[in-house]
């Protein structure tokens, strides 16, 4: 009797289920041209699995691992990314209209003309893997974008919507973020070193061990605001709200 040796993808193929174990753990798994529509897989590890072709339009993948995954022609369209990890991902030809990247890392993945993006994350994209040095950013909506380490020195972000963003070790030296929204942003270890905040509201905004001397914040408002470990050393704090606030010694400001 001839032994059949069916490979795991085919399998997979032809019954339309996933193994055992995934979700949670998908690690290289091979899942190109299933229809996953619906399928929870939030918290899930994609990392380098390939998913190309396949239709991962409107499930939940809040948390998901997708880092160096293989995404091309996939349908995300609707999908929730939130806080999703697509470090490395293969996104040419991708459909993500529509698709929530709030929180969602970008760095490195790989986009093409055809890959359908809002404009909104696209520019995320760049500024993550290109930078921002120098450009006017005036008024744009960066609500929720994951800018971790991004590189956006003299860069003017005046009056735009940071709110809720992730500018953990960002550059920000001496960037134009007069009268911005930075309510609940994250800027750990952020250099914001010589930055004008004039009028920029930081309510809830985490600062902690970031870089600050030097920076104006003339009339900011920082209630709430956590500068545990941060360096504030000649900066202008006139006429700044910084009720509530914890300060870099730790003490909380009244």
């Amino acid at each position: 009797m001839k032994t059949i040796i069916i490979s795991i993808s085919l399998v997979l193929t032809l019954v339309g289920c996933m193994p055992e174990n995934c979700p949670p753990e998908c690690v290289g798994i091979d899942l190109s041209g299933q229809d996953l529509r619906g399928r929870n897989l939030a918290g899930a590890n994609l990392s380098r699995a390939d998913l190309s072709g396949t239709d991962l339009s409107g499930p939940w993948l809040h948390g998901v691992d997708l880092s160096g995954a293989n995404l091309s022609g996939a349908n995300l369209a609707e999908a929730n990314l939130g806080g999703a990890n697509l470090a490395k991902a293969n996104l040419k030809g991708a459909n993500l209209s529509g698709a929530d990247l709030s929180g969602a890392l970008l760095l490195q993945a790989t986009l093409d003309e055809s890959t359908r993006l809002e404009a909104k994350w696209r520019l995320v994209w760049e500024l993550v893997n290109n930078g921002g040095q120098g450009r006017d950013l005036a008024g744009v909506d960066l609500s929720g974008a994951n800018l971790w380490g991004a590189d956006l020195n003299g860069s003017n972000l005046s009056r735009a919507d940071l709110s809720w963003a992730h500018f953990n070790q960002a550059n920000l030296f001496q960037a134009n973020l007069t009268e911005a929204n930075l309510n609940w942003a994250e800027l750990m270890g952020a250099n914001l070193a010589g930055a004008d905040l004039t009028g920029a509201s930081l309510r809830w905004a985490d600062l902690r061990y970031g870089t600050l001397a030097g920076a104006d914040l003339e009339g900011a408002d920082a209630r709430g605001a956590w500068l545990n470990g941060a360096k504030i050393e000649g900066a202008k704090l006139d006429r700044s709200w910084l009720s509530g606030a914890i300060m870099p010694d730790g003490s909380r400001s009244q």
